[in-house]
């Protein structure tokens, strides 16, 4: 070594770096070298990048979401199919147009429709609003304006002064507020149409339950003040109340909601148990989720099938339970047209 020059003593330790390294390599080297690398995260197969064909993380976030408002598919399932509802409503004959503005617990809802001289009716335009007349947080000015907005959107529309009605809910008629909307109405020289729980009933059954359906079949109205169930008994109508859709603002609990409501819907025939006609704002919810196209009516799903999250959506959620467990009825049929003061329209001449 010594008599050898310098460039040939580092070409003898260069070839013996490479020798050593190649065999480093081929007896696991790269394993070893693995092994001395810091382990800031391990990841598995399940957190690689996705592939064209996978489920992003984003739309994973959009199903679920929407499952809240709605049915899951193993939950629609489970239920069975549901029965179909092929009825049609009759058309009105050369009607008038009418209007009704309703001062609800939740808001102010309009509507305006045909109607013949034989009760043949049919909705052209529906509007609705927030009012939140029971947490009596509608000012004067709020009622005011909103009320002259919907007489001349009405009058707009081609509906005659004389033809426009007001007509104030049960539940909301409980509430401090509505004195708010009966002053400001009279301000503007219109009358206020007041009904009782048992009248509500009976205005909601005269829009939404067909003749063919009165020997077999009953009417819940799921409102924010109260519920309504009604059903025909010879000549006369039936009608009950039960707790609203807002009483969890009162602390009342579920259960005993459930088993008021329970009392009340078992009063219902028997024989009057084969569909349910249904209205208000929860069954509005829960009718979304599943309508077909734009269907005036829509066959809910079973109570379970349903993932509500909104509070007010899970308490109207738990009075649908309720009667559907009390009376046995497996087809709940949501009419998107028909509105108790609808029902009020065709009383008058």
């Amino acid at each position: 070594m010594q008599r050898l020059t310098v460039a040939g003593r580092l070409l003898i330790t260069a070839l013996v770096l490479a020798a050593i390294f190649f065999a480093f390599r081929y007896f696991g080297g790269n394993e070893a070298l693995r092994k001395l690398q810091p382990k800031d995260k391990e990841y598995s197969e399940s957190q690689t990048l996705p592939r064209a064909d996978d489920k992003t993380a984003e739309a994973a976030v959009e199903e679920s979401s929407a499952s809240d408002g709605g049915t899951t598919s193993n939950e629609a399932t489970s239920n069975g199919p549901q029965k179909p509802f092929t009825y049609t409503a009759p058309e009105p004959q050369n009607g008038k147009l009418k209007g009704v503005v309703e001062m609800g617990a939740s808001g102010f809802n309009s509507f305006i429709v045909r109607i013949d001289d034989q009760k043949r009716w049919k909705l052209e335009k529906a509007e609705f609003g927030n009012s939140l007349v029971m947490e009596n947080m509608a000012s004067d000015d709020d009622i005011r304006s909103g009320l002259k907005s919907y007489i001349g959107k009405m009058l707009d529309f081609g509906v005659g002064g004389r033809d426009i009605q007001f007509v104030v809910s049960s539940g909301a008629v409980k509430a401090e507020g509505t004195l708010k909307i009966i002053k400001a109405l009279k301000s503007l020289n219109y009358v206020v149409n007041t009904v009782t729980p048992e009248q509500e009933g009976s205005l909601g059954l005269r829009s939404v339950l067909p003749a063919d359906f009165y020997d077999n079949s009953f009417v819940v109205d799921i409102g924010s003040g109260n519920t309504k169930i009604s059903w025909k008994e010879g000549g006369s109508t039936k009608a009950l109340e039960t707790y609203g859709a807002k009483y969890f603002q009162n602390n009342t609990s579920d259960e005993t909601v459930a088993t008021e409501v329970k009392a009340k819907a078992k009063q219902v025939p028997s024989d009057h148990r084969n569909t349910c006609f249904i209205i208000g704002g929860v069954p509005f919810e829960l009718a979304k989720s599943v309508r077909k196209g734009k269907e005036r009516y829509t066959v809910l799903d079973a109570p379970s099938a349903y993932k509500l999250e909104n509070a007010k959506s899970k308490a109207g959620l738990n009075i649908y339970k309720a009667i559907a467990e009390a009376t046995g009825c497996n087809q709940f049929v949501f009419d998107w047209d028909a509105n108790f003061t609808i029902g009020y329209l065709l009383t008058l001449k």
